[in-house]
Parts: C-alpha cells; sequence; structure tokens
C-alpha cells in the first residue's frame, strides 16, 4: 500500500506539474510580447487568468468560489486575502474578474520567465526594504487611480501556521483604502496550504478540494486614519474566522474519518 501510495502521488504530481508549466509555456511568446507595451497589459492578465484557470481545472480537484458580495465593474476594490501557497494567487485570478493587480514578494520576479512577466504586470515588494516598500505604496495608489483593482496580502507572507492562524496584518492596504475611501473585501482561500505547501523550495502536491471565498466589501467612505486599528481587526476576525471553520472541517473529514476522502476509498 505504501508503494502504491507514493507512486500515486509521484503520478498525481507529475501531472499536475505538466499542466501547470504547458499552457504558459505554449503561450510565452505571445506573453513576452504583448509585455513590451503598458497598453497590451491587460491582455496579459487575460492570459494569466486563462492559465490559471485551465491548470487548476486539470488538477482534478474541485474549485468552489463562493461570492458573498455582488461584484460591481464600475466599483475600485481592495481585496485582502489570506496568504497560505503559491496557489492564491492562481486561486484569485480565476476568481475575481477585471484587471486586478497583486502586490507580491520581490522573489517572485525572479521566477524564470514568468517572473520578467510579473514584473512588468504586477507590483512587487521587497519587505525588508524601507525603499523598495514605499515604492510599492505609490504604485498601489497609482494602480487604482488607473481604474484596477488590488490585491494585497495583510500578512505579508505564508505563515508557518497557514490554515490555521493567521499572521497580525500589516496596514499597508487598509491605508490605502481608507485614503483613497475605497471597499476593502475580505476573501478567505481555507485549503490551498493543504494542496501545495509551502515547504521552503521543496516542492509538495497533495490533492484536497479548493475554495474560496469572497466576503462582502467593508465601506469606508467617512473613515479617516483613526479608523484604521478598527478596519484591521474587522477585516482579521472575518478571514480568521472562516479558516478556523474550515480548519475544523478538515481535521474531522481528513484526519478523523480519512474513509471519507476520494482517494482513500480507491485505496490511495
Amino acid at each position: 500500500m505504501k508503494a502504491l501510495k507514493y507512486l500515486y502521488h509521484r503520478v498525481y504530481t507529475t501531472w499536475c506539474v505538466t499542466w501547470f508549466v504547458l499552457p504558459f509555456v505554449s503561450t510565452y511568446p505571445v506573453q513576452a510580447m504583448l509585455v513590451r507595451k503598458k497598453k497590451w497589459y491587460r491582455h496579459v492578465h487575460t492570459f494569466n487568468r486563462v492559465w490559471s484557470t485551465i491548470f487548476l481545472h486539470m488538477f482534478l480537484a474541485p474549485v468552489k468560489v463562493e461570492w458573498r458580495m455582488k461584484f460591481d465593474p464600475k466599483q475600485r476594490y481592495i481585496f485582502t486575502p489570506n496568504h497560505s501557497s503559491y496557489l492564491d494567487i492562481p486561486m484569485m485570478l480565476n476568481a475575481i474578474p477585471g484587471f486586478l493587480n497583486f502586490v507580491g514578494k520581490s522573489s517572485l520576479a525572479k521566477v524564470p520567465l514568468w517572473g520578467k512577466i510579473y514584473d512588468k504586470l504586477y507590483i512587487t515588494v521587497d519587505r525588508k526594504s524601507a525603499t523598495s516598500s514605499a515604492r510599492s505604496y505609490l504604485k498601489s495608489i497609482k494602480t487604482l487611480e488607473e481604474g484596477r483593482n488590488l490585491a494585497i496580502f495583510p500578512e505579508g507572507t505564508i505563515p508557518k501556521t497557514a490554515g490555521e492562524k493567521l499572521l497580525p496584518f500589516k496596514d499597508g492596504p487598509f491605508r490605502i483604502a481608507i485614503e483613497k475611501q475605497l471597499p476593502v473585501v475580505p476573501v478567505t482561500m481555507p485549503y490551498n496550504q493543504h494542496f501545495m505547501p509551502d515547504l521552503e523550495g521543496k516542492l509538495k502536491i497533495r490533492w484536497h478540494p479548493l475554495k474560496i471565498i469572497i466576503h462582502a466589501p467593508i465601506e469606508t467612505k467617512g473613515m479617516t486614519l483613526a479608523d484604521l486599528p478598527l478596519l484591521k481587526e474587522q477585516v482579521f476576525n472575518i478571514i480568521q474566522t472562516e479558516i478556523t471553520k474550515h480548519h475544523k472541517a478538515h481535521v474531522n473529514r481528513y484526519s478523523n474519518h480519512p474513509q471519507n476522502s476520494a482517494f482513500s476509498k480507491a485505496g490511495v
């Protein structure tokens, strides 16, 4: 049984990696050409969205998108998702419409091929550098003024306790929301770390249903920076409550009752 289980994981990992790489590589020449001009960035973003949708579908795991808000394409939003896996950005790309911009760590720009696309299309930040943080803040303001929605991970990094306990939130996205008087949209992704955990450079993929919850927006009209701590706490509590609920459900289903897993029933 151990040998069969090992073989299954190797085959499934190879399958997932193939479908992750193949759609991107096949469209990379076109993306590399389009990313040369800013007016074409929206089209490159569409390629990224289609790429994410394809490989998430081909992972053969159910992906549930739960909207608890009515998305207004004329309204600008600041999305604040929890950070638990390298699947977080693809999940956001797959679920959220429009020309979305991300603030992500600068190391993403060093990823072969895709890093060059990411560096042009989205916002990178080295959180250890005050200069880089200030530059990303100004770029975030500008991107909202240009009409793009913004996604910022308020934890700033993937915590060791991903899927159980959030890290303390940073002020950045909430400061921007208050200054621009834009609604903040909490986003919860409770299962990404089970499918693809952050293992400091080691690749591990395990089949697991995926889910993203886009919560009701929190209005900031009339707020001042004095309200920032309360706004930050409100968003934190919404996401943490949802994560705790799904963590308990995961433990009950996959730990206490592993027979409920579709692959357990298949004997793998």
